[in-house]
């Protein structure tokens, strides 16, 4: 690990005067890290964040991010908000539902200053390939509306998820600048339903985007069957699964999906050295990721924003404030409530978030090694 340590800007949430809201907190940490050094004049200005899916409700307030696209304006840009079509079936997955389901959700014009774009078209059919020649991929798909924009900064609602450990800034890029194909190659396909335990209510098949699951009516049990030729391994099936049938080989599989994730977020911002700032919000710190259709109660209290020009210190900051808190009673946790216990492992004991980070140094993506530095 590099010993130069990367400046991270924190900003707590305690405010007893209105110089100390959110809204100027997240104007300082703008100042802070130098983002408008990011921004030449008229400069297509893309805000990648991730609009919710319909029934979640804790993605980042269009208020925060309406602050975003003012400052973006005042240093010279032309920013526009966006996200990539999902690959599970749900109220992202083409670009009609994904703007309507945005607008829901109160990211219209008059409350976040700027137009939406769907980063990968109608149908996720618009994207580039980036050469990165990494150990997984010579070259990623990354969306058009990414890979076209002059500069962009990464609003993150940083939380666990299920299979990645949590997810912040390296996932955003990953999963959010990249098409259905480009989600395709970073996804396992190694996931299978357990007969036993399945309760035939269709759930994983409703939620399929390939149609990968049918009924296996043997041995007088009806019960789920997955086809794995057909199969993309987007993992909507064991998100949505109560009685968790659904099963993936975590010792063999999840190593080898961060570290594809961790190489789609380096191409989705390889073309773009020194014009990209992140900022993460630690708020609202739920067990799963803003794509499922529900919003679980936080795993432990909110902590603030962090910003930085490194989204691999960004995460990795977030990453060692969220473990020093007391996690939550009523909440997602099954152990390490302690201080200094590894929240998203008390959430999913299977994941190895921490390789997430590990890799991404090893392949350039940024330094975890951070100054955490209070506003």
């Amino acid at each position: 690990m590099s010993e130069q340590k990367v400046p991270v800007y924190f900003a707590g949430l305690r405010a007893r005067k209105p110089k100390e809201s959110k809204i100027k907190k997240i104007e300082a940490l703008f100042a802070s890290a130098g983002f408008a050094e990011i921004v030449r004049k008229d400069a297509l200005a893309a805000v990648k964040l991730h609009f919710g899916e319909r029934g979640n409700d804790t993605f980042i307030n269009p208020v925060f991010v309406r602050t975003v696209v003012d400052l973006l304006k005042a240093a010279g840009g032309k920013p526009f908000l966006t996200d990539s079509n999902t690959l599970y079936n749900g109220s992202r997955h083409n670009a009609v539902d994904h703007l309507t389901t945005a607008l829901e959700h109160g990211f219209a014009y008059a409350t976040v200053g700027a137009p939406l774009i769907i980063a990968d078209g109608l149908n996720g059919e618009s994207f580039s390939s980036v050469p990165i020649h990494k150990n997984h991929f010579r070259e990623v798909k990354i969306a058009d509306a990414v890979t076209g924009a002059h500069c962009m900064m990464v609003l993150s609602h940083f939380k666990g998820h299920e299979m990645a450990g949590f997810g912040g800034a390296i996932k955003n890029l990953a999963m959010g600048c990249s098409p259905s194909q480009g989600k395709c190659e970073q996804h396992s396909s190694g996931f299978s339903i357990t007969r036993e335990r399945c309760i035939a209510c269709g759930m994983c098949m409703a939620h399929c985007p390939q149609s990968a699951i049918s009924w296996d009516k043997r041995e007088g049990k009806r019960a789920a069957s997955i086809d794995k030729d057909k199969c993309v391994g987007c993992g909507e099936c064991l998100t949505v699964c109560e009685p968790k049938a659904v099963t993936i080989d975590w010792g063999s599989e999840l190593r080898p999906l961060i570290e594809r994730i961790a190489e789609y977020a380096y191409g989705a911002i390889a073309e773009k050295k020194g014009r990209v700032g992140f900022i993460n919000f630690l708020m609202n710190i739920t067990p799963d990721c803003d794509c499922v259709a529900w919003s679980d109660s936080p795993l432990v209290p909110d902590i603030g924003i962090l910003a930085s020009r490194d989204p691999v210190a960004l995460d990795a900051a977030c990453c060692s404030l969220v473990n020093q808190q007391t996690g939550l009673a009523n909440s997602h946790l099954k152990c390490h409530h302690a201080p200094g216990e590894d929240k998203f492992k008390g959430a999913w004991k299977h994941t190895v978030g921490e390789w997430l980070l590990t890799y991404a140094e090893a392949i350039g993506l940024g330094n975890p090694a951070y100054e955490l530095i209070s506003i």
